[in-house]
């Protein structure tokens, strides 16, 4: 079973850039497509970004497209989040999660593992 482990969160101001990191192990990391969600409290969790299982398709939420990217190494078993022009809206708790089927999928039934989540605090 695959087993994910964000890294990189923490608490920055308006405008800054921050690189989320996305380890994972077991399973077949190339098999699987990636993708990051976020959800802030009393709020529903929000599709972020989400690429396929070789990195050659991926897709963004309406609200980050033009600020973060997503990318993925696959020899490095990890995916990335780099997140620029951050806004106090962006703060939330980020989750990266993978897919058995390997499209870029922006819906959540289309992934069943799921890591615990790193703190994104976006301060003005």
């Amino acid at each position: 079973q695959m087993q994910l482990r964000e890294s990189g969160g923490g608490l920055v101001q308006v405008g800054d850039s921050l690189r989320l990191s996305c380890a994972s192990s077991g399973g077949t990391f190339s098999s699987f497509a990636v993708s990051w969600f976020r959800q802030a409290p009393g709020k529903e969790r929000e599709f972020v970004a989400a690429m396929n299982r070789v990195g050659s398709s991926s897709t963004y939420g309406d609200f980050v497209k033009g600020r973060f990217t997503i990318s993925r190494s696959n020899d490095q078993k990890t995916v990335y989040l780099q997140m620029t022009s951050l806004k106090p809206e962006d703060t939330a708790n980020y989750r990266c999660a993978a897919g058995i089927i390997g499209d870029d999928s922006p819906y959540l039934d289309h992934y069943i593992y799921w890591g615990q989540g790193t703190q994104v605090t976006v301060s003005s």
